[in-house]
C-alpha cells in the first residue's frame, strides 16, 4: 500500500470542523450549567442537581471527544512528517492510528448525543405531565 502526503492532509479540514463543533457544544453546556447553578442557589431542587450531574457527564465526554480529535490531528501531522522524510511504513501506521483516534472521537460524540437526546426527552416529558394536570 502506498500513501501520498496529501492523504493525511485531507483530515485537517474535517478534524478542524469537528473540533469546532465539539467546542461549541462545550460552550453551550457550560452556559447551561452556570444558569442551573444560579437557579439551584436560589431554589434547591433535586431535579436541578440531576440535570447538573447529567451535564457534568456530558462535559467529561466532550473533553474526551476533543482529546481524541486533537490526537487524530496530531497523528495525521506526524504521518505527513514520516511520509515527508520517506518513512512510508511509519507514515501508514501513524495515519491508521489517526483514523482510529478519529473513530473513537466520533463514537464518544455519538454517546454524548444519545445522552443529550435522552435528557431532552426527560425534560419534555415533564412538560407533557404538567399539561395533563
Amino acid at each position: 500500500m502506498t500513501l501520498n502526503i496529501e492523504t493525511p492532509a485531507l483530515l485537517f479540514s474535517a478534524t478542524s470542523l469537528i473540533l469546532l463543533a465539539y467546542t461549541n457544544r462545550f460552550l453551550t453546556i457550560a452556559t447551561i450549567v452556570r444558569g442551573l447553578k444560579k437557579n439551584y442557589e436560589e431554589k434547591e431542587s433535586s431535579k436541578i442537581l440531576l440535570e447538573i450531574k447529567n451535564l457534568n457527564l456530558r462535559i467529561s465526554l466532550i473533553r474526551y471527544m476533543q482529546m481524541f480529535g486533537v490526537l487524530s490531528l496530531f497523528l495525521s501531522v506526524f504521518a505527513m512528517l514520516m511520509l515527508f522524510i520517506d518513512q512510508e511504513v511509519f507514515g501508514i501506521y501513524f495515519f491508521g492510528l489517526s483514523l482510529f483516534s478519529l473513530l473513537i472521537s466520533l463514537g464518544i460524540s455519538f454517546w454524548e448525543i444519545s445522552i443529550s437526546a435522552d435528557a431532552l426527552r426527560l425534560h419534555l416529558s415533564g412538560l407533557v405531565e404538567d399539561d395533563k394536570n
